[in-house]
């Protein structure tokens, strides 16, 4: 059973127990991600999680690092579109400690200029490093393509220009807006007590006065027609990435989706995966993700392709998207991924910190927390038909964008657009 309770300021709590794990793992989260974001501070999210472990009011950031890697500990972070994480797995009886630290890495972080200076450095390494990975660099172009003049068609790293244009004062102005308790939910798993947490917590961060929510851009973006990218590059295998806007978080139709996710390309038993790699040789990566967001998502197809066979490529992934939309399922496809989804989301639970990205994740989405028999259920209800009617919704022209990062010539990349 999963517990919440809240602060008077609207810090949220959200715990799990379980009882035989030796280990815990503690997630603080904050609404502040990418699309709260403009083209002047492109960046700065993420800046902001790295500078939070350069040390705090209270904690060196050798302090912070010795502390919880001496008693075992693993310690990280990520920023994504619409949330921060700080994040932390330990030997459970030491969690009063590592929330302690990751408390003051969120709420009181040094943003010293000179440790600002050093990371700027870093992150635009990181930036110039991706840029030269065309596997990651034609999903930016993609998210450009998905989401054009606005937030989310920004880089999460930024540019060498904003990250490089960030200083003190906008850190802190970005951290006083969006770091505070209203916007924050902390989600701990495993033999751990709800109380003993809740009134640590309210220790830490129950002064902290609470602020107004924070609204971002909402997506009011139309297409009628394909979006194309076509980037040369001379590199040794020609990278594809195709976009379907798909659908929000919590669409009716979302398990539906993700079955179709499963069943196109989400493992080696998966439509794409026999069609482009088994059976005509035409990539050696292939496969599909879904993104969901608050009020938007996308459908992804990733190829790895030789530089050869991309026309083909191309044409045998659309054939199958228009498979999929004009003819149903087989009753045995159909079960087999209903038994692969649920199978993956138990298994994928076992975990404290899995379990624990599980929970924190939907209390800071949604506000609400599902058990896994909900979604279960949810899943159950979904119909054979159901594909094929979501199907023919999504794969859709006016909503497809491809990006290409290769060495076709002028010639090839018109057969590419033949194909579309």
């Amino acid at each position: 059973m999963y517990n919440k309770s809240q602060l008077p300021n609207g810090l949220r709590l959200a715990t799990y127990k379980m009882a035989h794990r030796e280990s815990a793992a503690v997630g603080i989260w904050v609404g502040a991600g990418g699309r709260y974001e403009d083209k002047v501070d492109n960046g700065i999210a993420h800046v902001l999680e790295h500078l939070s472990f350069k040390g705090t009011k209270k904690y060196s950031a050798t302090k912070i690092k010795e502390t919880i890697e001496g008693l075992g500990g693993s310690l990280n972070a990520f920023t994504s579109e619409e949330y921060t994480c700080y994040l932390t797995k330990i030997v459970a009886k030491h969690l009063p400690l590592v929330i302690d630290i990751l408390s003051d890495m969120v709420l009181n972080p040094s943003l010293l200029k000179k440790d600002l200076d050093k990371e700027k450095s870093v992150i635009c390494e990181e930036i110039k490093m991706y840029r030269d990975l065309p596997q990651s660099y034609v999903y930016e172009l993609l998210d450009e393509l998905i989401w054009p003049g606005h937030p989310l068609g920004m880089n999460l790293a930024g540019t060498i220009e904003s990250v490089s244009s960030i200083t003190p004062q906008l850190l802190a102005g970005f951290h006083h807006r969006l770091y505070q308790t209203a916007n924050m939910v902390v989600s701990v798993c495993g033999n751990v007590g709800h109380r003993k947490i809740h009134k640590q917590i309210a220790g830490i961060f129950g002064k902290e006065n609470p602020k107004k929510n924070i609204e971002f851009v909402k997506v009011n973006i139309s297409q009628d027609k394909p979006r194309v990218n076509l980037f040369f590059k001379e590199t040794e295998q020609s990278h594809l990435a195709i976009g379907y806007l798909g659908l929000e978080r919590q669409h009716p139709d979302r398990h539906a989706l993700a079955l179709l996710h499963i069943i196109l390309g989400a493992n080696m038993s998966s439509r794409l995966f026999n069609e482009v790699r088994e059976k005509k040789g035409l990539a050696y990566e292939i496969g599909t993700q879904v993104k969901r967001l608050s009020d938007t998502g996308v459908f992804l197809v990733h190829a790895g392709v030789d530089n050869r066979k991309v026309v083909m490529a191309i044409a045998t992934i659309f054939k199958e998207m228009e498979k999929i939309s004009q003819k149903q399922v087989s009753r045995d496809e159909f079960t087999r991924a209903k038994e692969y989804y649920t199978g993956q989301l138990l298994l994928g639970l076992e975990d404290t910190l899995d379990h624990m990205l599980w929970l924190g994740e939907q209390e800071i989405s949604l506000r609400k927390i599902k058990t896994i028999r909900d979604i279960l259920k949810e899943i159950e209800t979904v119909d054979i038909s159901d594909l094929r009617r979501v199907a023919k919704h999504i794969f859709r022209d006016n909503r497809l964008s491809l990006a290409l990062i290769g060495p076709q010539s002028d010639s090839e990349k018109k057969e590419i657009m033949s194909v579309l």
